[in-house]
């Protein structure tokens, strides 16, 4: 895998572009675990782990909650990193959506047994995420499906909600360009960035940082049956499925936002 750390680029309070950390060998070891399915671990190149959790600052010793693991593609890599000093947390909707993870640590309680699950959304479910309680909260390509059911704001104001003041929220979201024509949000799968900021700026957050790291240019963001037209979905079958495979999975725009200390 390369690591692409120039492509960072981290805004400062000054408006000057930071160095990229370096990333942590824990969490190198973690990506490389055996326990890992092989299956996401051939989807290493499109999401680009490394990269994208050292850019959202996930370190040891952090309470991360990741919103709607499903399978759990990132739980792997997350719970065990974070089991020794830490918490990870999957905050998903029902019993039901927590099965992908649940059937991780049925197959690997060692690595990871240290799972903790809440509901979200949720404003009074007994087991939700506490206010101001996590240090980092997560969320990998929900924000279309936020705003297909009209829950994006909400989701957006509980995750605010959750973070402690100064905590970060990484979103990582199949991006349509700001000029697209023709191509429906959400519906597509695909989301404006523009839209994105609108939504963390009325819940509270500020955006400090992004990264083209997840970026595609081979996307080009139109298809008959929208992102899922792409690998690994192939929505459309066998039909120009070499095509999709030589675009590979969508653009995506990587973003990070901080919860203001005050």
């Amino acid at each position: 895998m390369r690591y692409l750390l120039a492509s960072f680029v981290v805004l400062t309070a000054a408006g000057a572009i930071a160095a990229a950390p370096s990333i942590d060998p824990a969490l190198t070891a973690a990506i490389k675990a055996p326990t890992r399915t092989p299956a996401n671990v051939a989807r290493d190149k499109y999401r680009h782990p490394a990269e994208t959790l050292t850019f959202f600052g996930i370190k040891p010793g952090q309470t991360v909650v990741e919103i709607w693991p499903a399978g759990g593609w990132y739980t792997e890599i997350l719970a065990p990193y974070l089991a020794k000093s830490g918490r990870y947390v999957a905050a998903a909707p029902s019993e039901k959506a927590r099965g992908g993870v649940q059937k991780l640590i049925a197959a690997h309680p060692d690595a990871y047994g240290k799972v903790q699950f809440a509901t979200f959304p949720s404003a009074d479910a007994p087991d939700r995420v506490a206010a101001g309680s996590a240090d980092v909260v997560l969320t990998f390509r929900n924000v279309h499906n936020w705003m297909g059911g009209g829950a994006a704001q909400g989701a957006f104001e509980q995750m605010f909600a959750m973070l402690k003041p100064g905590g970060v929220l990484g979103v990582v979201e199949h991006r349509l360009p700001e000029d697209a024509k023709g191509i429906t949000e959400a519906e597509s799968g695909y989301v404006k960035r523009s839209t994105v900021l609108a939504l963390a700026s009325k819940a509270g957050f500020k955006l400090v940082g992004e990264s083209p790291v997840n970026a595609n240019p081979k996307d080009t963001h139109n298809y008959p049956k929208g992102v899922w037209t792409l690998p690994p979905n192939y929505a459309e079958g066998d039909k120009d499925r070499a095509k999709y495979a030589a675009i590979g999975e969508s653009d995506r725009m990587t973003l990070k936002f901080v919860k203001p200390l005050k």
